[in-house]
């Protein structure tokens, strides 16, 4: 009985050792993104087979992450690791807001030793290939991040649409504006609170877009949307048949919804019909 009381003690003070232990990383902010990180622990649970203890454990740095990456241990993939299998889950249950929630998580910044160092970059490649598409934010203040980010969030955006989510839902993983790389105090220009469910990044204004609405546009111009969507068109008019091929037919409606059709042809063997469509109350006279 002593045996497992210590036990408890002991994986009590080790959990609580991951996020008060002297840990030099730049000022946190894994609760910045507080309703993403909320949608997708709801996906995880649904099945988790790694025993990842919570997602947020994927956005620290990975001493502080050993503590709740259950059976992963490359840390450096505890971030894909977890979207992976929250997108899995979701995917199952037919959840696209969960699948995309699990995509925006991917895409977060990890905290990092100081302002201005990227995190590492995984190099195992996830079982979904959405999520294998995407990598995390990179510190604003560390070289290159403005374009890498930018690149980050187009990619996003596309995979977000290809799955038929809002593209625009991409800018949501943005991360803050640069730090001072010289600020010893690991400062930087982040929030971070667990208990604000809107998550402070948002309620705070600290979000900075890394592309226009523009932009995002434009790069997800032409993909597939998985949504199934498609133009149906149809007819409450009547259909008027001619054995004339080639015929030309032109439609004028008037203001009280009368169409009158006149058509010009020279008669040949093929047939052809065309159709009018009118509103129930119009009148077609050909």
């Amino acid at each position: 009985m002593v045996f497992i009381k210590s036990s408890f003690a002991l994986v009590a003070l080790f959990s609580a050792f991951a996020f008060s232990a002297p840990v030099r990383r730049e000022v946190p902010q894994e609760h910045s993104h507080e309703p993403i990180l909320t949608e997708v622990r709801t996906s995880l649970n649904l099945n988790n087979p790694d025993k990842i203890v919570d997602p947020v454990f994927a956005l620290l740095g990975n001493a502080a992450a050993a503590a709740g990456a259950g059976d992963i241990t490359n840390l450096d993939c505890l971030q894909q690791a977890v979207a992976d299998q929250a997108f899995t889950n979701a995917k199952a249950a037919g959840d696209t807001d969960g699948m995309v929630n699990a995509l925006i998580f991917r895409a977060l910044e990890r905290n990092t030793g100081k302002v201005g160092l990227a995190s590492v970059l995984c190099t195992e490649t996830a079982v979904n290939a959405e999520v294998a598409a995407i990598s995390q934010h990179q510190d604003p203040a560390s070289s290159g991040a403005a374009a890498t980010n930018k690149a980050i969030v187009l990619e996003l955006a596309k995979q977000i649409a290809s799955i038929g989510g809002n593209p625009l839902d991409a800018l949501k993983s943005g991360t803050f504006a640069p730090g001072d790389v010289n600020d010893a105090t690991a400062k930087g220009n982040t929030c971070d609170d667990a208990n604000d469910a809107n998550g402070c990044i948002f309620t705070q204004n600290l979000l900075v877009d890394d592309a226009t609405e523009d932009e995002i546009n434009a790069a997800v111009a032409g993909i597939s949307s998985g949504s199934g969507a498609s133009a149906t068109a149809t007819s409450n008019g009547s259909t008027a048949t001619d054995s004339c091929a080639d015929t030309t037919v032109t439609v004028t409606v008037t203001a009280a919804a009368t169409a009158t059709a006149d058509a010009t042809a020279t008669c040949a063997a093929p047939t052809s019909t065309v159709t009018i469509t009118v509103t129930p109350t119009a009148t077609a006279r050909r």
